[in-house]
């Protein structure tokens, strides 16, 4: 681990329209899984220290990539799925395979939260597609549901970081 690592996550207003609120929040919890792995080598990145075998620094980024690829993408957008999971295999998101690196999933999982951001940031919170049959998706669930996500990931993050090394911290 390097000695000194910036957190430059973005800071969440008290106050705001609901869009920009949650927008915020989320981007604080994006910023948070980028800082829990700032300074990790490939090995740790890549090192079991929960009883899932699955659950890795590296393999969580992987993970919340293609968490935000889904929603933003695939359900709201309406795109092709390019996901590495399959009803055979669906854990595949979560398995960091030979050549990736940490840097790399990040890189992914940046770009991935820069895609959705753009997405947001054109359609109102009650914009509404399609969803699973006769249902409806809007963006607010969504926003809503990646705040939950990323929250829950960024706390097992946190775990595996402090096992990892003993890093602690918001």
């Amino acid at each position: 681990m390097t000695s000194e690592v910036i957190d430059d996550r973005v800071e969440v207003p008290f106050t705001g329209s609901e869009k920009e609120l949650l927008s915020a929040f989320l981007d604080y919890l994006r910023g948070t899984i980028a800082l829990k792995c700032a300074g990790l080598s490939e090995e740790d990145a890549r090192r079991v220290v929960l009883p899932s075998p699955l659950t890795t620094a590296a393999g969580i980024v992987k993970h919340l990539r293609w968490v935000e690829n889904y929603w933003f993408r695939v359900a709201l957008a309406g795109e092709p799925s390019s996901a590495p999971y399959t009803r055979e295999d669906p854990d595949a998101d979560w398995r960091v395979e030979p050549g990736e690196t940490i840097s790399g999933l990040l890189a992914d999982y940046a770009a991935e939260c820069t895609a959705s951001r753009s997405y947001v940031d054109g359609v109102e919170l009650d914009h509404e597609v399609p969803f699973r049959g006769d249902r409806r998706l809007s963006v607010r669930w969504v926003l809503i549901h990646m705040i939950e996500e990323t929250g829950r990931h960024a706390g097992h993050l946190d775990a595996v970081r402090e096992l990892l090394d003993g890093t602690t911290g918001e």
